[in-house]
This record gives structure tokens, C-alpha cells and sequence, in this order.
């Protein structure tokens, strides 16, 4: 075991990325996961860690969902890939079940592989249905790392490298109506948000600011795209979570939970009214890989494992506990938490100084806790965990948070 491990590191070194190998190890993460199940991940020697983290909002049913596996498995003895040629039946299935479970009349979906896809679907189609090309997004958001989602994700470190990306993009300050009141006009084709920015260090919009932008797009004649990518499917305490501030985009993506933590999978769905570009013209946006039988069938079985566990509910009251104790936590610990901010099982601790953040998440490793900083915004630390995580195990996080906690100061002084 000791061999293959370092054999892993090595191959990172020589082969992924040296960058990446360097930081695995700087933070004490220079284990090699091997098996994972519910909310337990092991490393190769056999240690346990609870996972805090669940793949960025991956993980809502826990590692290897019985009934999930159970899904694709059955499908991979039957056709895994689809010919392209012929009907797909679980792919209309899915398409079904996206229009009876998603807000307002959304209807048509396009299933993909990942959220950035997901997000390149959504602007593609804004442009199309609209004829207009100017896009306004948010500073500090995150949208992906392809070449339309990256134009319109509001972080220069990651945009820089590749300019010149998309023309006609606009950024605007996540959560100010002033700044989209004075940048939407009749030339634009789309407002793109995340109802709570992710990876900007979950980042919760003013309480009307979803449903004005609403208003100011009707108004406009401008499309409002919603990015569920994270926070959709029961993650935030509502199924989506624009339905806490009562709202209903145009275009909805979704990807991260959709695949039950065992199939990747995306999907843009729209209203029919501007999805009739595309059914104009059924190849102006297709996938070789997208909507495959085996992604389509984990995801069918992820949407009802959700409503049939009531996982919704469940993380809306869980995340509610976690959020008041991590509260307590900053007051008692405030001389390095900032601020402790989310809604259900998605929650950022966001320290004074980002060092504290990385030490944390150090000692939380010792601790055999998984967490991670969020992308955009490293001072802030997410907690991310499955929504079949058990009461008992939040106590336990939080008695090992306070433990890292303590640590950390004592190291910082």
C-alpha cells in the first residue's frame, strides 16, 4: 500500500499536474482515496474520513447510493451509450421528470455532461432565442472553465490567461440592483446568476434582489438564466433555490447532484417558447456523449431517491442546526471567523485571513474531516455535506471543527 501511494504522488508529479502534487502535500492531503460509502470516504491504509465536502454539492445521496448503483448497473447489461440513431427512452424519461419537478413552466432540457456544458447550452440558446448577444453576469461568480462559461465567470485569475474570450459580456456586483438597473437595456439577451454564489464563498443575495432582476428582465425583454449547478436539488433546503425567493428563470442548468455522485451528468432546461429555435433545427446543439442511457438512469433514480427520502426537509432542518452551532462557533471563536452565512446543507465559514482557512482545513484532515475552501474566494471554508447526513455526525463535525479550531489559533499565535 505504502508502493501504490507513492507511486500515485509520483505519477501526479510526472504526469497530472506538478502544481496540483505540490499543494497535496503542503496541506497534508497526499492520501490516496480508495473506497467510499454514504458519508465515509477511506484511504488506502483503511482510514476513515467523514466527508464534509461531498464533491462541491456532488454527493447529496452520499457516496455509492445503493439504489443509484442498483440503476446503472441493470442499464449497463442493457446499452450503456446510446447509438444516436434510434429513440432513447431513458433520456425522455429524464426530460419528462426535469419539467414535472422544476419551477414554473420550464419544460424542454438538453442533458449533458457537466455544469460548464450545462452553461454553454444556456448562453447559446439565450443568443439564439433572443437575436440579441450582449450577457450580463456577476463579478465574483462562477459559471465554469470552458470557453462560453468562462467568459461569463466573474473571477480575472481564471479569465486572464485565456482573453480574448466572448465579446459583450458585462460584469455587475453580485447582489446590487443599482449596478443591473444601469447595465440591462433592450440590446441585451440574458441575465446569467446563481441564486447564491458558490464558489464566490456562499454569498446569499438581498432578500428582493432575485425577484427585481426578475422584474428587470421582463421589462427588458432579457432572458434570466439561473445556475442551480450547486445549489439545485434539495442542497440549499428547497428543491431549487430560487424557490426561497419565489422565483422562476427562463433557463435553469443543473449538473453536480443531478448524477447521483456516480454519473456525470448536466442539463439547460427551458420553456417551450425558446426552445422552438431548437426544434427548429434539432442539430445546432448536440452531444455524442450527452444523455446517455447510463447517466440518464442514475439521474432519474437520483430526483426520486430526493423527494421519496424527503432529503429537501431533511436538509433544511440539518442545515439550520449546523448553521445555528457554527454561529455559536464565530462568536465564541471571533478573533479569526469573520462570518458563518448559508442555506441548508450548503455553509461557508469565512475567515479574518485566508491562512486560517488552509490550516484549518489541515487540521480537519487530522481530524479525519473533509472540507474544503471555496474557489473564488479562499478566506471562505464550505461545508457541503450529503443530505443523508445523520444529526449524530453533525455533532461530531462541529466537536472536531472546534478542536481544529483551537489548533489553529494556537499555530496562528
Amino acid at each position: 500500500m505504502e508502493d501504490l501511494s507513492k507511486n500515485t504522488m509520483t505519477n501526479y508529479e510526472e504526469y497530472v499536474n506538478s502544481g496540483l502534487a505540490r499543494l497535496f502535500k503542503f496541506m497534508g492531503l497526499d492520501k490516496v482515496e480508495w473506497e467510499a460509502e454514504g458519508v465515509t470516504v477511506k484511504d488506502i491504509t483503511g482510514e476513515e474520513y467523514l466527508d464534509c465536502l461531498g464533491g462541491y454539492g456532488t454527493f447529496v445521496l452520499g457516496h455509492r447510493p445503493p439504489k443509484v448503483v442498483e440503476a446503472v448497473k441493470e442499464q449497463l447489461d442493457l446499452m450503456p451509450l446510446s447509438s444516436k440513431i434510434l429513440l432513447n427512452q431513458p433520456l425522455s424519461q429524464l426530460a419528462e421528470e426535469l419539467a414535472e419537478i422544476t419551477p414554473g413552466d420550464l419544460k424542454y432540457s438538453f442533458v449533458c455532461n457537466s455544469g460548464t456544458e450545462a452553461v454553454e447550452g444556456a448562453l447559446k440558446l439565450a443568443r439564439l432565442a433572443t437575436g440579441k448577444s450582449k450577457i450580463i453576469t456577476t463579478e465574483n461568480s462562477f459559471h465554469g472553465k470552458s470557453y462560453g462559461a468562462l467568459s461569463v465567470t466573474g473571477r480575472k485569475v481564471f479569465r486572464k490567461p485565456f482573453e480574448p474570450l466572448l465579446s459583450e459580456i458585462e460584469f455587475i456586483p453580485f447582489g446590487d440592483l443599482e449596478a443591473l438597473e444601469h447595465e440591462i437595456d433592450h440590446q441585451t439577451a440574458a441575465v446569467i446568476l446563481e441564486p447564491i454564489q458558490g464558489e464566490g464563498g456562499i454569498i446569499l443575495p438581498p432578500k428582493d434582489y432575485l425577484s427585481q432582476a426578475r422584474e428587470l428582465c421582463d421589462k427588458y425583454g432579457a432572458l434570466l438564466i439561473l445556475d442551480e449547478i450547486q445549489t439545485g436539488l434539495g442542497r440549499t433546503g428547497r428543491m431549487f433555490a430560487c424557490q426561497h425567493y419565489g422565483v422562476t428563470p427562463d433557463i435553469l442548468t443543473l449538473a453536480k447532484a443531478l448524477g447521483g455522485g456516480v454519473m456525470p451528468v448536466g442539463a439547460v432546461v427551458a420553456t417551450a417558447d425558446l426552445w422552438k429555435v431548437f426544434n427548429q433545427n434539432p442539430f445546432l446543439h448536440t452531444s455524442t456523449f450527452g444523455g446517455n442511457q447510463l447517466a440518464c438512469k442514475a439521474a432519474l433514480t437520483t430526483l426520486r431517491e430526493v423527494q421519496n427520502r424527503n432529503l429537501v426537509s431533511s436538509a433544511q432542518k440539518l442545515g439550520d442546526y449546523l448553521l445555528e452551532n457554527l454561529k455559536q462557533l464565530a462568536t465564541k471563536y471571533s478573533s479569526v471567523i469573520q462570518e458563518v452565512r448559508g442555506k441548508g446543507l450548503m455553509i461557508g465559514v469565512e475567515f479574518k485571513d485566508e491562512s486560517y482557512g488552509g490550516l484549518l482545513i489541515s487540521e480537519l484532515v487530522k481530524e479525519n474531516i473533509l472540507v474544503a475552501y471555496t474557489l473564488n474566494q479562499q478566506k471562505v471554508v464550505r461545508l457541503e455535506p450529503p443530505l443523508i447526513i445523520k444529526r449524530e455526525e453533525l455533532d461530531l463535525i462541529l466537536t472536531k471543527f472546534e478542536r481544529a479550531l483551537s489548533k489553529v489559533i494556537e499555530l496562528a499565535s
